[in-house]
């Protein structure tokens, strides 16, 4: 638990700015045509800041979908393969659905943090210091605009791209733990 807590602070320390430029380049009507461009205007209007703006809420989303996902791929598991053989439908159904279930349950915080990273224009405007900082303040603007079902905008599209994506890690990982497992045991039985 620990190991996976501090691979996903560094992980999403790395690539939190990444992030904040991919947003910035797909909202409709962006300025930008190029990441050099985007960097240099953010970097400069807005300060280092601007690419850690949504760091803690990109966190508080990150730690809650890897529990979520690891405890239902878990559970999935002991429900389609309780004796724990390699199954690659079963890693597949199981892996897919977990992504599923935490990218649903995850989606209002990676809202408020879409809306962290790219500070839209119309949530700016109905926002009284016309600046969203922080995760609280992005929850209540998003609110504001947009009510309760604002938080899961996107959900669909969130829990398509992540059922592929659990589903092929998970069959890749059990797939090398079998291969891995059945060399141990080769050679153990060689010996």
């Amino acid at each position: 638990g620990a190991a996976g807590c501090v691979a996903t602070l560094l992980h999403d320390a790395a690539m939190n700015p990444a992030e904040v430029v991919k947003q910035r380049m797909q909202m409709y009507n962006s300025p930008y045509q190029r990441v050099t461009d985007c960097v240099r205007t953010v970097w400069r209007n807005e300060g280092a800041g601007a690419f850690y703006r949504s760091y803690t809420t990109q966190l508080t989303m990150n730690i809650p979908f890897q529990a979520i996902h690891f405890m239902t791929y878990e559970f999935l598991q002991e429900q389609l393969n309780p004796h724990r053989q390699y199954n690659p439908g079963s890693h597949v159904v199981s892996g897919a659905c977990a992504g599923a279930v935490a990218a649903a349950a995850t989606t209002p915080l990676d809202v408020c943090k879409t809306l962290l990273n790219t500070q839209e224009s119309l949530a700016l405007s109905s926002n009284i210091s016309g600046h969203i900082t922080g995760m609280a303040n992005a929850f209540r603007t998003v609110y504001q605009v947009g009510g309760v079902t604002a938080y899961f905008r996107g959900v669909q599209a969130r829990v398509i791209y992540q059922m592929p994506s659990t589903a092929i890690a998970w069959s890749v990982y059990e797939f090398f733990k079998y291969i891995l497992t059945k060399r141990q045991e080769e050679r153990r039985a060689g010996k």
